[in-house]
């Protein structure tokens, strides 16, 4: 009884471990699955201002892609997701820094898709607090699905708008070349 005992016990902490993983201060999932597509975890890393760590960042794919710019086009069920490990980030912050990045990752040209990036704010529009999880799922041929807490809060169409948000942390000009290493697995 005893072994079968250790056995369960080293069996249930070993399906753990894999199931999660450490990132920063969080701990993330290895496995995700949207519309009943399963996803894996691509890279994460996290994102830090000067010694503080802000939140850490996953990039889920079904197949895992080391191109950057090749995964912000396609038109893939994929998954960013976020994890708020600093009390520092609040809803403000997050909806300038997302504003801010829709900039740089359009290089200004965000008439487009001004109404849409105003979305964003309106579906994050409750307090974020640490230990918040963002998800900003792409749906192939569906849109960006917003979820807060695992809430969906809204859907915003268009994979011009995809590729602009996930040139945020995968672009050019990222919000951090470390993380965006770290997201594509390097």
């Amino acid at each position: 009884m005893k072994t079968l005992l250790t056995f369960i016990l080293t069996a249930s902490i070993s399906f753990i471990s894999y199931a999660q993983i450490p990132v920063g201060r969080t701990v993330m999932e290895y496995e995700v699955a949207y519309d009943g597509e399963e996803l894996k975890m691509n890279g994460a890393g996290t994102r830090n201002m000067l010694f503080i760590e802000l939140y850490s960042a996953g990039l889920y794919l079904k197949e895992r892609n080391n191109d950057a710019i090749a995964t912000a086009f396609a038109n893939e069920t994929m998954s960013i997701r976020i994890k708020i490990s600093s009390s520092l980030i609040k809803r403000e912050t997050m909806i300038k820094a997302i504003e801010d990045g829709f900039e740089k990752a359009t290089d200004g040209n965000t008439v487009p898709l001004k109404e849409r990036i105003a979305k964003v704010g309106e579906y994050y529009a409750k307090p974020i607090n640490k230990g918040d999880l963002l998800e900003l799922v792409y749906i192939k041929d569906k849109g960006i699905h917003c979820y807060y807490n695992d809430e969906l809060y809204g859907i915003i169409e268009g994979q011009d708008f995809k590729f602009a948000l996930f040139k945020i942390w995968l672009g050019d000009d990222p919000v951090s070349i470390d993380l965006k290493n770290k997201m594509m697995g390097n």
